[in-house]
């Protein structure tokens, strides 16, 4: 049976990239009809963040990447954190020792840098001396009675070649004189990467490590140890790196004042951090970030476009299907359309995916994405009322394509709050209300709004219609000074659907309030 494991590390929230990767182990693994294994690769103990846990697992589960086994999975014990596996590695470190493929020693990292130093003065590659390797147990006592602390490295070949048999890139040749004695266990006991991931692909019967394209280089010595302890090859599989917007650089989340210079992701990042204000929270600049997955949970994405577009990046099924159902990307995925070389991030495509899947939801889907953030912005109760649920409704059609992420919602919010929070554009209400008669147009007109029934889109156009050719005047002098009595803004819905998502008495109470708000200014001129 095919088994491929995703291994994140807690040392920050989903990158991109890194769930790129993810989602193409569990596609490859789904479309054999495998498993997929979630492990937490936490050896980094000064950089595990106990916070970024949470935010790893949910943002797999919003994204509808389950796993077969993995942490609160009942289908095996475990353990699958590293960090809780360490005898399994002291047991293997040992047969290394005792099988001369690795080594205790006792250089100091001063007395390994003088050596490379030496090196690079004569024009030659470093390779470690092996001068303090402990060749037996008498060595390793006399160099610990010198204060010496021993960490273990591998005692690598230095001489022929390895060539891998790669699924995406071919065969691969490596110069086993290139490699170092690496070190696989620190002085304080615990292990490194390079031999836990080797140990826990074979306690987990990985068949395919399927991973980024800079693990390439860690191949060889991974390798040498698999062999080394008995285990039997997986098979594998280096995937392209997401690279930055326009850019063959590798997309970090430690560059986004960079990226921020691109228009496309400014505009992203804005709309995110509208958003977030909207609902009262402060965007945190370390974690709320567009490389980071979380980030598009938060504004309202649907995991539906972000998995579409992350398939896109470094997959291709031909040169024009772009939209793939959950379903279709496993019966159609395969690691020979894999592509060699780094996709390019483009935030703009990205939303245009998002804006296609939103698209093809029903206004009740709209309605159960959008709620929440009206909620956590205090605008509409748990549960809704449902003069709000009818609102919310009429007004996400009335929006259409303007409400591109859930979040967006909060752009309306003037439609939710009471009549005392309207904030005017005074820029607007100058140019608009306080023209030359256009006050008193407004008076009257609201008089007219009083008789209106039933009070409905169609019915209201109808009433102002007849309002301007009785007054004879032109619509303009009418409708925008409206606007922004209403809603506070000189732009927005359409008109006659903002009227009846408010309702007649809060758009009589509104008209009423600006016309206050203009005779106190009026007054105040004198």
């Amino acid at each position: 049976m095919v088994r491929t494991r995703f291994a994140p590390s807690p040392t920050g929230f989903l990158h991109i990239g890194g769930v790129r990767t993810a989602l193409f182990n569990w596609l490859y693994a789904r479309a054999c009809g495998g498993e997929f294994i979630l492990r937490i690769d936490d050896t980094d103990e000064d950089r595990n963040l106990q916070e970024a846990l949470g935010p790893i697992l949910e943002g797999f589960c919003w994204l509808g990447i389950d796993w077969d086994e993995g942490p609160e999975s009942a289908s095996r014990p475990g353990p699958y954190f590293q960090s809780q596996r360490a005898e399994l590695y002291q047991a293997a470190v040992e047969k290394l020792i005792a099988n001369g493929a690795a080594y205790y020693d006792y250089a100091s990292p001063e007395e390994i840098q003088a050596e490379r130093e030496e090196a690079r003065a004569a024009g030659r590659s470093f390779r470690y001396s092996r001068r303090w390797m402990a060749a037996s147990e008498a060595d390793g006592a006399k160099f610990q009675t010198q204060g010496r602390a021993g960490v273990v490295r591998l005692k690598m070949p230095h001489e022929g070649t390895f060539i891998l048999k790669d699924l995406v890139r071919g065969e691969v040749e490596f110069d086993w004189a290139a490699e170092q004695d690496h070190v696989i266990q620190r002085a304080n006991g615990t292990c490194l990467y390079h031999l836990a991931t080797v140990v826990d692909d074979e306690d987990f019967k990985i068949t395919h490590v399927i991973r980024a394209e800079e693990h390439l280089s860690n191949t060889p010595r991974q390798i040498f140890i698999c062999d080394a302890l008995g285990y039997e090859r997986p098979e594998f599989a280096h995937l392209p790196y997401v690279a930055e917007p326009g850019s063959k650089s590798k997309l970090s989340k430690r560059k986004l004042k960079k990226y921020l210079k691109n228009p496309d992701f400014a505009q992203l990042y804005q709309k995110g951090e509208t958003i977030v204000s909207r609902i009262g929270q402060t965007a945190d600049v370390e974690f709320f970030n567009p490389v980071l997955v979380d980030f598009y949970r938060q504004i309202g994405f649907l995991p539906e476009a972000l998995l579409n577009y992350l398939l896109l990046l470094g997959w291709s099924l031909d040169d024009e299907t772009e939209i793939f159902s959950q379903q279709q990307m496993i019966d159609l995925f395969s690691l020979d359309r894999v592509n060699k070389a780094p996709a390019s991030f483009d935030p703009a495509k990205l939303l245009a995916f998002q804006e296609k899947w939103m698209r093809q939801l029903e206004t009740e889907q709209k309605v159960a994405l959008t709620l929440p953030y009206l909620q956590k912005a205090n605008l509409v109760e748990q549960p809704p009322s449902h003069a709000d649920a009818s609102r919310l409704s009429q007004l996400i059609e009335a929006a259409g394509d303007r409400i591109k992420v859930a979040g967006d919602v909060l752009e309306f919010t003037d439609f939710f709050l009471p009549d005392e929070a309207i904030v005017y554009d005074e820029k607007a209400f100058k140019k608009r209300i306080c023209k030359a008669g256009a006050a008193e147009l407004l008076g009257r007109f609201a008089e007219r709004l009083a008789t209106v029934s039933p009070f409905d889109a169609a019915t209201c156009e109808g009433a102002l219609k007849d309002f301007v050719s009785q007054q004879d005047i032109k619509i303009g002098e009418i409708i925008h000074a409206l606007r922004v009595a209403v809603t506070g803004k000189s732009v927005g819905l359409g008109m006659f659907e903002s009227l009846a998502l408010l309702g007649q008495e809060a758009t009589l109470r509104r008209i009423d309030r600006a016309l206050q708000k203009y005779e106190a200014e009026q007054s105040k001129l004198g």
